[in-house]
């Protein structure tokens, strides 16, 4: 068959940013162009706007929709009334042009995709990017996490495809949820190409977030107890109180922990030696990452790891749990993993990377050569196989 036409819903997408997920959409949908499949991106902004194709092909259509509100009855209602914009605005775009198939992306929008999809009887292609039983060990038995978990449950029984980011995450969802194995499909976060990194502006970055000249540690990503940014605090802490290099670490990005991790930061007593820049974007982070001299990625529970794969790309030496789809992502030889919320274990990681420069610089290669490995296209070629398997089926 040709390249088919791919309806996807997605609860963010550039520059609405809350995670990896707007990352990922934006990286498949632009390589499936680039393939030459027909992409529309459904998803939300501050404002309602048409469909319409950016430079990279991907034609992109929103729903009026602030930002989700706090508490889960308030942010339930509002993800049921997203729901319900994205199927009027599906059934829209399916009426100017019929999909082949509809992609949604997570259980936010699994709902009105699955439903466009049984409208239109074409198939329904889900990509699982996490899941509350992994976020929470399994106890899904309480609310909050009952009621995802129990969205997520019927995503998966309704798809016609799995896609997920990892091989950790297939077996994830395949012990979980208990799919066909055949319906589930490992497709890897890629890299967009690298925009040029000024080295006037890594310089003036570093000699912002570090006058002194002392080492720089990078934290970055959405500000959730899940990620471990308390580890590496507490990390810090311990590499201090043990006389290592008097390093500062910048934590890049936000999110509904970032109040207890600041309060932390203060009863740790580290001062200046913990920033908060707040959240980040995508024409800042590339600089943060050529100026730092070592990543943390700390994450208790990491379906991919999508921070130390850029960071890897950007040059910087990575620290990372060996959790999850980090596993694969920082790969031997390209950084140091080490158990998930050992403090122990991570300042000891830390504090060898911040005495040993010439350790730093070979990881920093190394993981550099693996990053280019990941790329987006792969990626659009394994979803097109499943789109076309389901199309002819």
């Amino acid at each position: 068959m040709s390249a088919p036409s791919v309806l996807t819903l997605s609860w963010e997408y550039p520059p609405v940013v809350e995670g990896g997920l707007a990352r990922h959409v934006a990286g498949l949908s632009a390589a499936l162009v680039r393939r030459g499949a027909d992409v529309r991106v459904l998803t939300r902004g501050p404002q309602a706007s048409a469909l319409a194709a950016g430079a990279d092909g991907v034609a992109v259509g929103r729903v009026a929709r602030p930002a989700p509100p706090a508490g889960l009855e308030g942010f339930l209602a509002w993800v049921d009334d997203l729901g319900a914009d994205l199927l009027a605005a599906g059934r829209r775009a399916a009426g100017e042009r019929p999909p082949d198939v509809v992609h949604g992306h997570d259980w936010l929008v699994a709902a009105p995709a699955a439903a466009l999809a049984d409208e239109l009887g074409v198939p329904f292609v889900t990509t699982v990017h996490a899941t509350e039983h992994g976020r929470h060990n399994g106890w899904v038995q309480a609310e909050p996490q009952a009621t995802i978990h129990a969205a997520d449950v019927r995503m998966v029984e309704r798809a016609d495809a799995v896609l997920v980011c990892s091989a950790f995450m297939r077996r994830h969802v395949l012990e979980v949820f208990g799919p066909a194995e055949d319906d589930v499909v490992v497709v890897r976060n890629g890299l967009a190409p690298a925009a040029p990194v000024d080295p006037a502006d890594v310089a003036a970055l570093r000699a912002r977030l570090v006058p002194d000249g002392r080492p720089l540690v990078l934290l970055a990503g959405r500000l959730v107890y899940e990620k471990g940014f308390q580890v590496a605090l507490r990390a810090l802490r311990r590499v201090r109180d043990a006389g290592g290099p008097d390093a500062r670490l910048v934590v890049a990005g936000d999110g509904p922990h970032g109040a207890e991790l600041r309060a932390l930061a203060t009863e740790l007593e580290l001062g200046d030696d913990a920033v908060f820049l707040g959240w980040s974007d995508d024409g800042t982070l590339p600089a943060l990452y050529a100026a730092a001299d070592v990543c943390l990625v700390p994450s208790l529970y990491e379906p991919f790891g999508l921070v130390a794969l850029e960071a890897m790309r950007g040059g910087c030496a990575v620290v990372a749990a060996a959790t999850g789809g980090l596993r694969e992502v920082v790969a031997d030889g390209t950084g140091i993993r080490v158990p998930p919320d050992d403090v122990r274990a991570l300042a000891a990681a830390l504090r060898r990377l911040l005495d040993d420069p010439g350790l730093r610089q070979r990881l920093a290669r190394e993981g550099a050569a693996h990053a280019e490995r990941f790329s987006w296209d792969d990626a659009a070629d394994r979803a097109l196989a499943v789109y076309g398997r389901l199309v002819r089926g």
